[in-house]
């Protein structure tokens, strides 16, 4: 695979990006396909250029009594079935669209991800997989170990999922230090005491702490044994230090966020990635950083210390 092109000098400002509060019927792909395609068409028809559904919109989330069989039922290789299906819809409209699924792996069937799948008008481009799966996922989905950018008129666009965005700033980082200035969050966060701080006032934070828009689309109503408050929502960079709603959020019910951002807002007031005028260089110091965790590993401090490596370069877009 080669690199998607990030930094292209034709990059665009404005973009028009839609969050869905979407009710998928648990184990019912088939139906949760074509109430998806009637989002797409009328996102589209509202003005979207960028599109995203929930985590696990395809299958519906919860796990049955510790019994992975729908998922493992359900999961789909990317591309497959219902990607071509949705990558024709994205043709005919011009629109990008993400969505959350099971994702089978092509080379081992046994294999399966808790993924993020990214269509765009030139077919499916691929998925982005979890890296870091919670609670009852991993009794089904495979740790996933590399990040995603896709490259679109309004430049590169990262991808991350519900777990790895609340508790793992480091990805959302990494994207926006590589010149993404959109993140997209699919995410199941269930109606618990809590949500809200987990949800809202995190995602609030990875976007003044990157100066980076963040587009959220959550899971609405009841699962199999849970149930999802929605609150869907775009937030961005506010005017002074700080982060605000671009899309306020929507609670309760299936809705369509909708917002039209400037990306030259990207980037907010602080001079993380851009040479500081004072000093002549960035504030952000990942030579420090890299030392730090050089110290981590070699004692040892994390899981799978002696296997795993720092993130590599994400992956490019492969379109068929």
């Amino acid at each position: 695979m080669t690199n998607p092109k990030f930094g292209s000098s034709e990059v665009q400002d404005i973009v028009t990006v839609a969050a869905i509060n979407f009710h998928p019927i648990w184990g019912d792909k088939a139906d949760n396909l074509k109430r998806m395609k009637g989002y797409v068409r009328t996102a589209a028809k509202q003005g979207a250029d960028l599109i995203l559904f929930p985590e696990t919109a395809l299958t519906g989330y919860g796990v049955k009594d510790d019994d992975t069989e729908m998922q493992s039922k359900n999961a789909e290789t990317v591309p497959g079935e219902s990607t071509l299906a949705l990558a024709e819809l994205s043709k005919e409209y011009g629109v990008y669209v993400v969505l959350g699924m099971p994702e089978r792996d092509a080379a081992d069937p046994d294999i399966i991800y808790n993924s993020a799948a990214v269509i765009g008008p030139e077919g499916v481009i691929g998925a982005y997989r979890k890296i870091h799966p919670a609670a009852k996922e991993s009794l089904w989905a495979t740790k996933g170990s590399e990040p995603l950018m896709f490259d679109t008129p309004w430049g590169p666009v990262g991808v991350g999922i519900c777990y790895d965005s609340y508790c793992f700033p480091e990805l959302v980082r990494y994207y926006t230090a590589l010149g993404s200035r959109i993140y997209l969050n699919p995410t199941a966060i269930h109606n618990v005491e809590g949500w809200q701080d987990l949800y809202y006032t995190t995602l609030k934070s990875r976007s003044l702490e990157n100066g980076t828009f963040i587009v959220s689309s959550n899971l609405v109503g009841q699962d199999y044994d849970s149930y999802f408050p929605g609150g869907s929502m775009i937030v961005g960079p506010a005017s002074h230090i700080g982060s605000e709603y671009k899309g306020a959020p929507v609670e309760d019910k299936e809705a369509v966020v909708l917002a039209t951002l400037d990306l030259s807002q990207a980037g907010g007031r602080l001079p993380l990635f851009e040479h500081n005028p004072l000093t002549g260089v960035p504030d952000w110091r990942p030579d420090i950083y890299l030392h730090m965790l050089s110290g981590i590993t070699r004692n040892g401090k994390w899981a799978g210390s002696s296997e795993n490596k720092l993130l590599p370069k994400p992956q490019a877009a492969v379109i068929v």
